[in-house]
């Protein structure tokens, strides 16, 4: 329909509108007059829409109470009277993206679906819990989610249980969590963003109950409200609907959620703080520094793309003066930069692996390096290479699938501080003019003003300290060993009674009325075809090149897929490590800046990578590969082959310096992934024991490959010739014409100049015949614990069902939705307070569990073996198994990129999987019955049974429980 600026629809006044040329959108900016609630409405042809709504909140102290509230809203409400609304939406909905998420002034509640019905369903699932939560009727909620004393026996000691409560242990055993809360801390002392919005665990248990409901009522109104509807849905219908059911019923008020801006600073501040390991661990080198600045202010357009063009052009490209600065002066092993705050945005320079006693000398090279920034100029291809980065993010909408989602975030960051929600989605003219400003001094005058003279900043220094863990873990136990004490016979057993209630309530079934009450699909909603990703298989001067005929807005997309079954075992790892240097050393032509400089001047980026495909239902057959991955904008294709050419067949791999310092970066950011990503480390680890495929994965991307790289950094000295010599011998081996494949993402016109540029590269490939090795793979159970400073655990069993003589059928996806849904999800994060658990279940027969952020370990176990009982018993009707099939298609059908789509297509074509084998898997889950999940009891028995084991965590918790394991491993070796 068309509106008119000025008129109401459904209580909503248009205030403006507008097209969006970079997203192609038309903006609608609405106010609600009666509730005083926002709205913007992004209007374009996307069919996989978005709808998010969400509020300005302010954290009052570190007791994460936006956090608590943010998991406790979606926990029940007035119209869906279920314990988890969000999770039987998970469980029965074709959404493409379902979360909510805690920024540290801003809660957002985003869902995402391709299906109309689902859609509407989605919306107002959401609506009905953050404005009518059940959380005022039913304080187990808070119990759960938030915090509460566990007591289940007299004579046991009390104890500390709740999800955010656990999530956030979690988080703080990472260094970089602690340092982020300190910088924060340094810049904005009087502001909200002092304080840890997600939850500080040493705090979180100080929030009541009384604040936590009091934090919902005076944030959670529409006239504190920010609601977004992006897609190609009926915006009218939308509209009625949320004036009709939600706004209507609220009358606007005034609420002080406003956000205050830190006064400046007269001088830096500074300080220490620290972050704990392990008593034998060795502290040395274990520090970091950090040189915080406030730049300015998130609504101003121009501050908001240079804090990205700043990061990388002094810190994150490798060519950036500061990073290259305090690599060559030994100042720390890595280098990075760390954006926080919200209103100010604040930027770090940070140096990680390094000693406190390098402060002064950390603080004089960033300065005199800036200072020669801006007296001598900076180099304009670096400037131009950052800005290009920068735009090419905000035209991918950053490679995520849905992109209607990062836009909603970027309104917000102007938005939420009452500026136009669009000003960041405008971005064009802003980054034209920064183009035009290349040769004008204004980067030089930007560091001079917002880094060189800005007192508003900070010194944060955080060190490692031996023992602190056990220290805090000793006087929590005494804290609340004398709480225990305080309390009457009575006390205790009134404790005791409300954890058996809240364990009753978290086992208990839904009742049949509370289930109704939750918008289902029917199966006449799914599509009963598979998506078919268009692929030519063509012959190109005897090499297989995949074409992926997919809209991609005029980027080209190439991918070389390189056989790396050539490759001696004892070298598997050095594949992993020659995709983390190539780009970033010299070649014959340049120096690495230049090469990187040309590459993002001309192209989107190179990539290099490493990964295996399984063949189709075979785990013992895989197809180890090296991508090299580029993406480029028409004639600028030409450019990119000789850039990958020059790469692959002119890269120096001789500077030991330049490569014991990628290492150290490499190193550095594993460890920092390891505690984010611990439920994948675990994973991969104990599919590692049983299956050659991740075995040889393991050996690329999982521990065993994080165990090379720190033995080969500690050793670099004395055998950096050896090390040099196995790069340099893969390199030579890889790089080969032999087996090569080659993918195409983009149009015909596109593919053609494609086709006119790829001899750049094959035609000076080797030929030579190489033979695959054989792979000599040892099952072995290693059955590992592995020890670190974590105060959580990621637990992982796992087996190869087809090794025990079952068969894969589609509808094993259901079974793990199930599982995931409900059993997994009820036992160990609902019951045991784990953020997260789950199963995986593959066609080459891997089943694997995995618990995240997990304060218990045997429990979580057992939780695994009596998947099997659990499933042998389950009683559902044909509804709930209907709710469960369209969860599983949902799974099946995710969002994808145009590149992520035109991946997918090579991925099958390497492991042999065809659109038949596909659409097989996707009848036999639409005919799914139950006599069929139930069979799976034997099968998830059996595979338990087997009783392969990996554990990541707690020192003390693991050796608590040692006789698990057969072999206790420290992460840090």
């Amino acid at each position: 329909m068309n509106f008119q600026v000025g008129k109401k629809y459904y209580g909503f006044n248009l205030k403006e509108e507008y097209e969006i040329k970079e997203i192609q959108s038309i903006a609608r900016i609405f106010t609600h007059e009666k509730s005083g609630a926002k709205l913007l409405h992004l209007e374009n042809n996307d069919d996989n829409k978005v709808f998010s709504v969400g509020f300005r909140t302010p954290p009052p102290n570190s007791t994460g109470v936006p956090h608590i509230i943010e998991h406790s809203v979606l926990s029940g409400s007035r119209k869906y009277r279920t314990k988890e609304p969000f999770m039987d939406m998970v469980k029965g909905s074709l959404q493409t993206f379902i979360n909510a998420i805690t920024f540290s002034d801003k809660t957002l509640y985003p869902v995402a679906s391709r299906n109309d019905k689902d859609f509407f369903n989605l919306m107002d699932v959401y609506l009905d819990a953050v404005f009518y939560p059940r959380i005022y009727e039913e304080p187990k909620i808070f119990m759960q989610e938030g915090w509460h004393y566990e007591i289940f026996n007299k004579e046991d000691p009390i104890v500390y249980k709740g999800v955010v409560y656990n999530e956030m242990k979690g988080a703080y055993s990472s260094p970089e969590t602690i340092l982020d809360e300190e910088i924060s801390k340094s810049l904005y002392p009087d502001t909200c963003y002092k304080y840890s919005s997600g939850g500080n665990p040493d705090v979180i248990p100080e929030l009541t109950y009384e604040e936590f409901l009091d934090f919902h009522k005076r944030f959670y109104h529409p006239s504190n409200s920010y609601i977004y509807v992006y897609g190609n849905g009926n915006i009218e219908k939308y509209l009625e609907h949320i004036d009709k059911d939600y706004l209507s019923n609220f009358n606007k008020k005034d609420i002080d959620s406003h956000i205050d801006a830190q006064k400046p600073f007269q001088k830096r501040k500074e300080i220490l703080a620290y972050y704990p390991i392990l008593k034998d661990e060795d502290d040395k080198n274990r520090s970091y520094l950090s040189l915080n600045f406030v730049l300015g202010e998130n609504t101003n357009p121009e501050t908001y793309l240079m804090t990205d063009i700043l990061r990388l052009m002094l810190i994150e490209l490798e060519g950036a003066p500061i990073k290259k600065a305090l690599l060559q002066d030994n100042i720390g092993e890595d280098v990075f930069s760390i954006n926080v705050g919200g209103i100010q945005p604040g930027f770090g320079i940070v140096a990680k692996n390094t000693s406190s006693n390098k402060k002064e000398k950390f603080e004089n090279i960033v300065f005199d390096t800036l200072k020669k920034l801006v007296e001598k100029g900076i180099d304009k291809k670096l400037i131009e290479a950052s800005i290009n980065i920068v735009e090419y993010n905000l035209r991918e909408a950053g490679n995520f699938p849905t992109k209607g989602l990062l836009y909603n975030i970027q309104s917000m960051d102007s938005w939420l501080y009452d500026g136009s929600p669009t000003a960041h989605l405008q971005y064009e003219d802003t980054i034209n003019k920064l183009r035009k400003n290349i040769d004008t001094g204004y980067f030089e005058k930007f560091i001079e003003e917002r880094l060189i003279k800005n007192p508003h900043s900070s010194m944060v220094i955080v060190e490692p300290k031996k023992g602190l863990q056990e220290e805090k873990d000793r006087a929590l136990k005494e804290k609340l060993a004398k709480f225990k004490k305080s309390l009457s016979d009575k006390e205790i057993e009134d404790l005791i009674k409300q954890n058996k209630e809240l364990k009753k309530m978290q086992l208990s079934d839904d009742t049949p009325e509370a289930k109704a009450t939750i918008p289902k699909l029917s199966l006449s909603d799914v599509d009963k075809k598979a998506e078919i990703i268009p692929q030519e298989i063509i012959k190109f001067k005897d090499i297989t090149l995949l074409s992926h005929n997919i809209f991609t807005s005029k980027v080209s997309y190439v991918d070389f897929y390189f056989d790396t079954s050539v490759v001696e075992e004892n070298l598997i790892p050095y594949i992993s490590l020659l995709a983390g240097i190539l780009g970033k050393i010299d070649t014959q032509v340049r120096d690495y800046s230049e090469l990187e400089n040309d590459i993002y001047i001309h192209t989107g980026g190179i990539n290099f990578g490493a990964n295996i495909y399984i063949e189709n239902d075979n785990n013992e057959i895989f197809y180890p590969k090296f991508i090299v991955s580029g993406k480029a904008v028409g004639n600028n294709i030409n450019k990119m082959m000789e850039l990958i050419n020059e790469i692959l067949t002119q890269s120096k791999i001789e500077d030991t310096n330049r490569i014991k310092e990628l290492i150290q970066q490499i190193k550095s950011r594993i460890e920092m992934s390891i505690f984010n990503m611990g439920n994948i480390f675990t994973s991969l680890r104990v599919n590692s024991y049983f299956s050659p495929s991740m075995k040889y994965a393991e050996k690329l991307k999982g521990l065993d490959y994080y165990w090379f790289i720190s033995h080969i950094i500690e050793e670099f000295d004395n055998n950096s010739q050896d090390i040099l010599d196995n790069l340099n011998k893969v390199y030579n081996d890889i790089f080969n014409a032999n087996n090569l494949i080659i993918s195409f993402t983009g149009d015909k016109e596109d593919l053609d100049l494609t086709k006119k540029s790829l001899p750049i590269v094959i035609n000076n490939l080797d030929k030579e015949n190489l033979t695959s090795k054989n792979f000599d793979f040892i099952e072995q159970k290693l059955n590992e614990g592995i020890l670190s400073s974590a105060n959580v655990q990621y637990v992982s069993k796992g087996y190869n069902f087809k090794k025990l003589g079952y068969e894969y059928s589609g509808n094993m996806n259901v079974l793990a939705t199930i599982l995931n849904g409900d059993y997994l999800h009820n036992r160990i994060r609902a019951q045991g307070g784990a953020y997260g658990a789950g199963i995986t279940i593959d066609r080459t027969g891997h089943l694997t569990t995995y618990s995240y952020r997990d304060p218990n370990l045997k429990e979580s176990i057992d939780a695994y073996d009596n998947m099997g009982e659990y499933i042998r018993n389950l009683d559902i009707d044909e509804s709930e198994l209907s709710n469960y099939i369209i969860g599983t298609i949902s799974r099946l059908d995710p969002a994808m990129t145009p590149h992520g789509k035109g991946q997918l297509a090579t991925s099958r074509y390497i492991s042999h999987i065809t659109q038949e084998d596909i659409q097989k898997t996707r009848d036999e889950v639409l005919n799914t019955k139950l006599e069929n999940i139930k069979a799976y009891a034997s099968l998830l028995e059996d595979t338990m049974k087997e009783n392969y084991l990996c554990v990541l965590g707690n020192e003390y918790k693991i050796k608590e429980n040692k006789d698990l394991f057969n072999k206790l491993v420290k992460l840090k070796k």
